[in-house]
């Protein structure tokens, strides 16, 4: 960072300069955007950027971590500015972009303007979903991890056909779109209040960026409290927020727009005139409203390379499982937007993420959040995973040989579509084209142990690229004759000389003056007595041209006879100068070089036409490659994990139960210090689908019910799973309450964002859920809270009748289980010593190890101790803690009948009149005298036989048990 803090300071002297009142008061009259509103500006000035004003001081945070390199434009309450070199600006724009979820504006000086430029004109704008700008810019050698996807939403509202006039349907129409593959996508759908079929697709899609209408000037319409719901949504997804102006959500050319962006062959085979107008896509009902406002954004048809270049799908929320944001965080799928994690192993992603080119990590990333709900589908993923599970030596060449080596063909596609691809990427495409016969000779040597795994992998890699390959032996046959391959050693990509005849004479004179430069060197050498290329350096320098180069201290033999040599100027490195003939040689060189340039460049244009023409190819085998990847990468994982992973077996969805032997976090197991404690988790329909986990605080309860949640997610999207056996049925969604993360900061309370997590579990869950929450009704006052918690446990477990585990402190709730046959109680395990001889307080060692039953302790004072409370504030939290115990224990019983009382009384009475009676000796009237009084425990052994009598009686009266509970 200091050799660019050195350039900045170089490039902070351009600014300031007589220009900066008149750019001050340009600046002033800019519409205010800020980071914080979630937008920056930056100006390029020709050979580095400033950002000025709020962006100013965001950048000296982030980037550079001090105000020190902030400069005030008009003194010292004048402009904040700071300035930033090229390639540190271009850094910063793409962590804008990608991490913190900005959008981005960059301003160029007027024409007209140079270095004094005062006033500016907005020249690219890009957000987070809408890259496209930028791309060329900020994307050259950088690989695109994750998608840049934009989703347009529109919202109607229909009476329902029930009579009920007031009555109202939610329908969502959206439309999204993905730039880096081409591909438009719609959906419309029925929602909920609390808009979660919007939020599972969001997450689905891993989209970017939404685009919805603005509201009413009022903002009191039906319309605007569901954008505001909406939003909050938006927000709680991490998603960029863009309003458009309502009159942008209309249908009116859309059948035209889709005709000239969609490739023909995704178009129905009906007249070009009325085909789009058959598109299923735009028969739905809202959802064309959405995509018009979608394409208009995005400018795509002012791009003449999108033209017939884009396809259509709808997509099913159905066909994958349902995660909403609150899952996404507790499972710990991907890194938060705009957070940075030094350790990779944190997520899930990061974990499973061993894949070797972009398009697998992208893959990747949609996968984990669209597991399969289709078995057939995850069992197809699973034979793949365990060939390659299997084969450690297919896997490593496959990884380090092949894969590696893999460009992302997407970005080369799209370079080829625009008319920017360079010889370059045509090369690259050559090379990763050769590696295709390797790529199926390995694979076809593994050892298939099935049929089935045989056809499997002949269908889903084999037969297409034996047909990849067949379609591209042309191409390389073209790259063959074209380029010149010799000279791809020297990093350098021309097109052969013998290709074309202007090219070989041009040719053939460079290499004349070539060997015309090479005698004058020997001549020179030989006049002056040094030895070449040692002592005489022949150099073609960027400001000479071609040059001879000696040190200073040899300099002086050109002094002997100075008419015959042309000194050019020295430096650092040695004298620089020429001869007449040099000079001569080194113009032709240069023209010579300039026409063989531009005859080259026509023929350039000629090559990289031909090579776009595979396009299409190009990009299903990066589709297919990408597969490989993530199936090689998940592989990797499963061997490589401390303890291997499984093969899960998957039952049908519904019809079975989650049996989980020695389960184990896959994230937690890989940190270091970390030993990890394994747990069984058993999960039997109709017996014990309902756990509530109880214990100590830091006692692993939140571990626990987490990595069933991944361990779920983990099958559904077809990996081995951290276990030693696992079997599970399709969950056709994950639903989680965890901690409120930052909702303060949005305005929302902790606890209204954990009642909305929660509305939103109750409304969208059925029996074939799997729900995990962990702490519920904690924000509120005790009663409140339990009562709440106990209210939804119960709707769970006997309405819903949805997998669930609920992890909490409020001991009471465990009582469930007497009430619903199958909620089974759990608790983590403490061990707990006795209080100490000299009256210290009793110790507690946390063993992570999960067994039946209730724990009525949580330990919080102890945790306390451990983050080194004062002693003082820990022995008064003690004495409180007592005091409210006993407070409990002494509190009235809750009032019965007079009725039940009276009953009550007269049971005891009897019981204890029996006992004594047994004791006193009677026999009938007469008292016999015995020898000694009978023993406490026969006495005791008498009361037991007296209450088993009784025990009937007892067992029907609520007041006898309360008294017998007291004791």
């Amino acid at each position: 960072m200091s050799l660019m803090y050195g350039k900045e300071k170089a490039a902070e002297y351009e600014i300031d300069n007589s220009s900066h009142p008149g750019f001050c008061s340009f600046f002033a009259k800019l519409p205010a955007k800020s980071p914080e509103n979630g937008t920056v500006r930056l100006f390029y000035r020709n050979e580095y950027y400033s950002v000025h004003g709020p962006d100013a001081f965001y950048v000296a945070t982030h980037v550079f971590r001090t105000n020190s390199v902030i400069k005030y434009l008009g003194g010292r309450n004048g402009l904040p500015s700071v300035t930033l070199s090229e390639s540190l600006a271009k850094s910063f724009l793409r962590d804008a972009l990608t991490s913190k979820q900005l959008k981005v504006e960059i301003w160029v000086p007027e024409a007209g303007q140079g270095k004094k430029a005062t006033k500016f004109v907005l020249d690219k704008e890009a957000s987070p979903g809408n890259l496209s700008a930028v791309e060329d810019l900020l994307f050259v050698n950088t690989d695109i991890v994750s998608a840049p996807i934009v989703m347009a939403i529109k919202i109607a509202n229909a009476p329902v056909a029930s009579g009920n006039a007031s009555a109202k349907t939610k329908t969502v129409g959206v439309a999204y779109a993905d730039s880096s593959t081409r591909e438009l996508g719609v959906a419309d759908f029925v929602d909920n209040d609390l808009f979660s079929n919007t939020e599972t697709l969001i997450i689905q899609l891993s989209v970017k960026e939404a685009i919805i209408p603005t509201g009413t000037a009022t903002g009191t319409t039906e319309r605007d409290f569901d954008l505001k719901k909406l939003k909050e949504v938006l927000d709680r997804c991490g998603v960029v927020v863009t309003e458009r102006k309502p009159s942008d959500f209309t249908t009116k050319s859309i059948g035209d727009d889709l005709l000239r962006l969609l490739n023909p062959s995704s178009m129905p085979s009906s007249s070009s005139t009325d085909a789009a107008a058959t598109l299923p896509q735009l028969q739905l009902p809202t959802a064309p409203a959405a995509l018009s406002a979608l394409v208009s954004y995005l400018s795509l048809l002012s791009d003449p390379s999108n033209h017939g270049a884009w396809s259509i799908r709808t997509h099913d929320l159905s066909q994958y499982m349902r995660l909403d944001a609150s899952a996404l965080r507790a499972l710990n799928l991907t890194d938060a937007p705009g957070s940075v994690s030094s350790n990779k192993n944190t997520t899930l992603f990061g974990l499973l993420n061993k894949c070797k080119t972009a398009q697998g990590s992208r893959l990747l990333g949609s996968w984990l959040k669209q597991p399969l709900v289709n078995r057939h589908e995850i069992l197809k993923r699973q034979l793949l995973v365990e060939a390659f599970f299997q084969d450690a030596d297919s896997r490593r060449i496959l990884q380090d040989d092949y894969l590696k080596l893999m460009p992302d063909m997407h970005r080369i596609c799209k370079r080829f579509q625009k008319s920017i691809a360079s010889l370059e990427d045509v090369v690259r495409v050559y090379q990763a084209v050769l590696k295709l016969e390797g790529l199926i000779s390995t694979i076809d040597r593994m050892d298939a142990s099935s049929e089935e795994l045989k056809s499997l992998l002949d269908e889903t890699y084999l037969s297409r690229f034996r047909e990849y390959d067949t379609a591209l032996s042309k191409y390389s046959e073209m790259v063959q004759q074209t380029l010149d391959l010799d000279e791809l050693e020297n990093h350098s990509f021309v097109i052969k000389p013998d290709y074309d005849d202007r090219l070989r004479a041009l040719a053939d004179k460079l290499a004349e003056v070539r060997d015309g430069l090479d005698a004058e060197h020997r001549r020179v050498g030989k006049a002056l007595g040094l030895e070449l290329d040692k002592k005489l350096h022949l150099e073609n320098s960027p400001q000479y041209g071609y040059c001879f180069r000696v040190t200073k201290g040899d300099a002086k033999v050109l002094q002997d006879e100075p008419r015959k040599w042309i000194e050019l100027g020295a430096l650092k490195s040695g004298v620089f100068f020429t001869t007449s003939t040099l000079k001569n040689l080194s113009t032709e060189y240069s023209e010579i070089t300039e026409q063989y340039q531009r005859t080259q460049s026509g023929l350039v244009k000629e090559v990289v036409n031909i090579a776009s023409t595979y396009t299409p190819i190009l990009e299903a085998w990066n589709n297919v490659i990408a597969h490989l990847d993530v199936i090689i990468s998940l592989a990797h994982v499963a061997v490589n994990a401390p303890e291997s992973y499984v093969k899960p077996e998957i039952l049908e969805r519904g019809s079975g139960s989650l049996v989980l032997k020695d389960a184990r976090h896959p994230c937690l197991e890989v940190q270091d210090d970390v030993s990890f404690i394994p747990n069984d988790v058993e999960m039997i329909k109709d017996e014990s689908e309902f756990q509530i986990i109880t214990g100590p605080n830091m006692g692993g309860k939140s571990t626990y019910i987490r990595q069933v949640g991944v361990i779920a997610l983990m099958a559904q999207t077809g990996s081995f799973v951290p276990c030693s056996e696992a079997r599970l049925p399709i969950f056709d969604s994950i639903l989680c309450r965890v901690g409120a993360g930052d909702s303060q900061l949005k305005g929302i309370s902790t606890f209204m964002a954990e009642m909305l997590e929660t509305a939103t579990i109750l409304r969208s869950a059925s029996k074939d859920s799997l729900i995990i929450i962990d702490e519920l009704g904690r924000g509120t006052s005790t009663y409140d809270g339990f009562g709440l918690a106990w209210a939804i446990s119960e709707h769970i477990a006997s309405q819903i009748h949805a997998f669930c585990m609920f992890a909490t402190h409020f001991h009471e709730l465990t009582a469930l289980d007497q009430e619903i046959r199958h909620v089974k109680n759990l608790h983590v395990v403490a061990h707990v010593s006795n209080v100490e001889d000299d009256g210290r307080d009793r110790d507690i060692t946390l063993l992570y190890k999960v067994e039946p039953g209730v724990c009525d302790q949580s330990f919080g004072i102890h945790v306390a101790e451990l983050a080194n409370f004062p002693e003082s504030v820990v022995k008064l939290a003690r004495r409180k803690a007592d005091e409210l115990e006993d407070f409990s224990t002494h509190k009235t019983e809750p009032e019965l009948p007079s009725e039940v009382v009276e009953e009550g009384t007269r049971i005891v009475e009897e019981l204890l009149r029996t006992w004594a009676e047994t004791q006193s000796g009677h026999d009938g009237e007469d008292v016999v005298m015995g020898d000694e009084e009978p023993s406490l425990e026969a006495q005791l052994e008498e009361l037991k036989r007296c209450v088993e009598k009784f025990r009937p009686q007892i067992e029907s009266n609520p007041w006898v048990q309360n008294v017998l509970a007291s004791l």
